[in-house]
């Protein structure tokens, strides 16, 4: 895997090779960050919506299952529906988002290597692969309970909006933070059927995930500051500046802890629990250690892949204590 330099202002223009047309890539392209080698069929896919990154995703999901088992018995049959229900969501959600993306990542050196743009894979069956992923999310949905079914396509048209948020708000961060805070009420509503008593402790749970992402994609627009500017794109980077776009997720990361320390004491969780979340935080602060205005030399590869291990200290914390 070679890792892609962040883009520059300084750096030469980027001259994007033309496809392969007999092979249906352009190999000379430099291939983005956390991507898998090779041409198959399927190894363009898994690099369209980055399929391995939903191992660190799923335990949002996977949280609200969690807390809803003191509710409700959870069955096998439900964990498994629940995890194809949020793979395939977010198959749809990042195949559309590469679709909607492609004339933008043809011009940004840090993401002209994807699929689309060097011809890899196709438009067509891009747009057929994300539609796959919606008809397999509704009918996990259905299999699930009615209330889940009927709130599929609202969940289907948030996630997707989110491709077009950066072109008239700076704060997509937060639109992206609402689509993944979708995961947890659906692990909880699939099991449970309703909402949580007390009301406030999924909404809490939705929050401190809203919160926890939007965080984190304010460190990704920090490699694209230049470029969106550039564009006349969007973000939160775009319009404070890299000081107090940095200072906003410090802000949003502290409240996420806070949230998901009351979460704790709505759902009755134990030390196990708090365990999860304390080791959570101090990855959080070790994390924001490493981000320092002007300086992204440390905004790499493993710290975004830190933040998935993140997301499932706290969910083994939660699962533990329910365990034990």
């Amino acid at each position: 895997m070679r890792k892609t330099q962040p883009w520059s202002p300084d750096l030469k223009p980027v001259v994007t090779p033309e496809p392969d047309v007999e092979r249906g890539l352009a190999p000379e392209a430099p291939r983005e960050g956390q991507t898998y080698t090779g041409e198959s069929v399927l190894v363009r896919y898994v690099n369209l919506v980055k399929l391995p990154h939903t191992v660190f995703a799923l335990p949002f999901a996977l949280l609200g299952v969690v807390f809803a088992s003191s509710a409700q018995a959870v069955t096998a049959v439900t964990v498994v529906l629940v995890a194809v229900a949020f793979t395939a969501a977010r198959f749809c959600a990042m195949g559309f988002n590469r679709i909607v993306d492609r004339d933008l990542d043809a011009k940004n050196p840090r993401t002209l290597g994807r699929e689309l743009p060097t011809g890899r894979l196709s438009v067509a069956a891009a747009g057929t692969a994300a539609a796959a992923g919606a008809a397999v999310f509704v009918s996990s949905a259905a299999m699930l309970n009615r209330l889940c079914l009927l709130l599929s396509p609202l969940a289907l048209l948030w996630i997707c909006g989110y491709s077009y948020s950066k072109r008239f708000t700076s704060w997509s961060h937060l639109w992206l933070g609402g689509a993944l805070a979708i995961a947890p009420v659906g692990g909880y509503l699939a099991v449970a059927g309703r909402w949580s008593e007390p009301w406030w402790t999924l909404l809490a749970l939705a929050a401190a995930v809203a919160t926890w992402v939007a965080g984190f994609d304010v460190f990704y627009a920090l490699q694209d500051e230049a470029f969106d500017r550039e564009q006349g794109l969007r973000s939160a980077v775009v319009r404070l500046g890299q000081g107090p776009a940095i200072l906003l997720a410090k802000l949003g990361h502290g409240l996420t802890i806070t949230l998901l320390f009351l979460v704790g004491v709505g759902a009755n969780l134990g030390p196990v629990y708090y365990l999860g979340v304390a080791a959570a935080a101090g990855l959080l602060v070790w994390e924001h250690q490493l981000v320092r205005p002007g300086d992204l030399s440390r905004l790499d590869a493993a710290f975004f892949m830190m933040n998935g291990v993140i997301s499932i200290v706290v969910f083994l914390g939660a699962l533990g204590d329910r365990v034990l």
